[in-house]
Formats: C-alpha cells, structure tokens, sequence
C-alpha cells in the first residue's frame, strides 16, 4: 500500500514542566536572551525524547522537536517561533514598544511600510472582539531594535537543537527544525542600517548559519515565512495587488539569498496568514500571492488547507505553475477550531492535493503550530486523526 507522508507545522504542546523550567530562567543584561543551565537542557532533551515518541503514535512518519528548544523572550510575548531569533543576534537592543507600534505609510504606489501587530485592519474591523481576545504581544513593554550590525550568535543553541531531536530519529527516519525566514525576522525596528532592504538581506546573512546547521545535520530545515501573507493585514491603507506582490518578491529574493546553495530537499517554507484567533477578514487572498511564493528555490512549501477562511483556495494550486520536483505540504487539521476534524475529512483533504500534484508529492501536515493555540488534548487528538486520514487516503490511492 502506498504511504503518505505526515509531519506538523512545527511548534506542539510543551510539558508543564518545561514551561515552569522556562519560566525561572534568568535573564542577561541585555533584557531579553535567557540564560541556560545544564538542568534545562537535559529537561528538553528528555520532552523531546517523549514528544517524538508521540509524533509516532499518532502516525507522524517526519517528526519535529515540537518547538521546545525555543523559548519566549522577556523582550516581547511574540511566540517563541520569531522571539527566540532575538537571542540568536547581535546587533539588537530593547526600546519602548511604542516606538515600534507607529502608524503604516502608505502615501504613494510603491512605497510600503508595516504598521503595528496590534493596528491590523482586521483588528479595526473587529475592535470588540478583539477588546476581548488574550492577544499574544499584549502585555509587551518593550521591543528589540537593530541598533548595530547584526550577526549570528546561536552557535551553541541552534548544535543544542539538532542533538536533542537527531539522539531520538530512528535509522532512515526524516525530521525537521523550524527556524525563522528573513521577511519575519527583520519586522524588528531598524535604526541601524541605511535602508528596509539592507536591513532584510543583513538578516538574510545572519539567519543563513542557522540553516546551513540543520541542514548539514541532514535535517529539514522549516523557514517559518507569516510574514509573505501577513503583512498585508499590517498595511494601511490597503496596498495595490502589484505593490504587495513586489514587496513580498523582495522577501522572497532575500530568502532565496540565504538558502543559496543547501539542499532544496532539506528545505521546506511554511507559509501562513498568522496563526491568532481571529476573523481573518483581510487576509490576502492566496491567488494574488502564491505565484511570488513560488518563486522561492525550496523543495516542499507547507502552508494552511484545513482553515475555514483559506480552505476553499485549494484549487489555485490547481492553476498554478507549480514546478515539477515541488512538494506540497497542505495544513489538514487546524490550529483555529477546538473540532477534532474526522479522519475522512482529512482524508478528503489530502486527496484534493493529491489529484494535483500526485500522491507522492503530497505530505499531510497541520495548518500551523498547535502548541499554545488549542488545548494539548485537543492538539494529541488532531494529531491522531492527522495519521488515520493520511492511512484512509493511502488506502484509496
């Protein structure tokens, strides 16, 4: 019987362990990077150990480190997915939160800038309900700032993660690590480098150690990459189609940059309209953007199918110039509904993939990371029927 592949989008529930252990870490001077003790990485060596343990049984055969190497920032409580790259660089600083918060320009075709995460259009059209919502970032005081030139600095931490996960594999067995891409990363206040682009591509440098890690480790590296469909909500006024597609392009060439010459198959984009509990009524529609996505040099793209907002623009990918080596890596569970989706409708889901692509260019993933978005049970439960879908589909193929 043919087997179709299963992995997830990344971060999954940590231990309440971990969390207490990443709580009473200490922090440096610079307000921001977490000290480490050898308590703490033997605790995650151990829940990575047991998280991998339970990818495989609920029957996910390309297995991640669930996240738990990073941990979030006391700079800003952005999710340990972008803060954990502030303790990763050199070249940041903390300022007030406010200066980072400032009202986007938009004035004249071409010219974009980002407002706040908390200024998003979405977030205008629902102020109500998002009064209501424990937003992630809320309660931050303070934000890092390019104020030097930037350089890579997680040497030991990045060696730390590919120990943890690559002790646990099995012989034969594929498993990834999640790092964040440069058009994410580089959404920090620049006061340091001459331009947006430069400031970017000086991320794209820094980041590229951090790839080339993973990948000569033989593991797949995730470029975590929100930003390429986020950032439209983060735009007011809302920009042309044209502008946001040379805006993204740029992202895409600094991403491109940094991958330049690893493995196209140990590299794998996860592409997302941001994973908050949310009305997403502004998000950028998937067709005036996967055509700049494409042009990214990466062997599989991850992004989200099973979102009840995104889920019906599964046949873009029908009409869309998709390179023949390209694998698609379709979210088919949610991190946006406590529903546990039946394995038949994953089923169904995996195979809309399949007719297009081929089965064997088609691996069932998550829509996004489910750590800290639903309910551990909930995200063990989806899991499950994430592996008995993908057995379901397989049997059918």
């Amino acid at each position: 019987m043919t087997e179709i592949q299963t992995t997830t989008a990344g971060s999954l529930p940590r231990t309440p362990a971990l969390i207490a252990a990443n709580g009473a870490r200490t922090f440096a001077d610079d307000g921001f990077t977490l000290e480490s003790s050898a308590e703490v990485g033997e605790l995650t060596a151990r829940a990575v150990a047991d998280v991998v343990e339970r990818q495989r049984d609920a029957g996910i055969t390309q297995v991640g480190d669930g996240e738990f190497g990073k941990a979030m920032s006391n700079a800003v409580d952005y999710g340990a997915w972008w803060s954990y790259s502030f303790q990763r660089a050199a070249g940041l600083s903390l300022t007030d939160v406010n200066a980072f918060n400032e009202p986007a320009v938009h004035s004249e075709p071409g010219r974009i800038r980002l407002t706040s995460f908390l200024g998003r259009r979405d977030r205008q059209l629902f102020p109500a309900v998002y009064a209501e919502a424990v937003e992630v970032g809320a309660g931050a005081t303070a934000f890092p700032t390019t104020t030097g030139p930037l350089s890579y600095r997680g040497h030991d931490a990045v060696a730390s993660d590919i120990a943890h996960l690559t002790a646990t594999l099995r012989p034969g067995e594929q498993g990834f690590l999640t790092a964040i891409a440069p058009g994410s990363a580089s959404r920090v206040r620049n006061d340091f480098y001459a331009s947006d682009e430069e400031h970017l591509f000086a991320w794209a440098d820094v980041l590229r150690e951090e790839y080339r890690a993973i990948t000569d480790a033989g593991l797949i590296v995730q470029l975590d990459d929100p930003s390429l469909a986020e950032n439209f909500d983060q735009i007011d006024p809302e920009p042309s189609i044209a502008d946001y597609q040379a805006f993204t392009r740029l992202r895409i060439e600094a991403l491109n940059h940094a991958i330049a010459g690893l493995p196209r198959e140990l590299v794998r984009l996860h592409l997302c309209w941001g994973s908050w509990h949310g009305p997403h009524t502004t998000d950028v529609a998937l067709a005036d953007i996967l055509p700049v996505v494409l042009e990214a040099n990466v062997g599989s793209i991850s992004f989200e199918a099973g979102n009840v907002r995104h889920e019906h623009e599964s046949g873009v990918w029908a009409e869309a110039s998709v390179p023949d080596d390209l694998v698609l890596v379709p979210g088919v569970v949610s991190h946006a509904t406590n529903v546990v989706e039946h394995p038949e409708l994953v089923a169904q889901r995996i195979e809309r993939f399949a007719r297009i692509v081929g089965v064997d260019r088609v691996i069932a993933s998550t829509d996004c990371g489910l750590g800290g978005r639903i309910h551990p049970d909930l995200a063990w439960a989806k899991l499950a029927s994430l592996g008995q879908g993908a057995r379901i589909a397989a049997g059918r193929a």
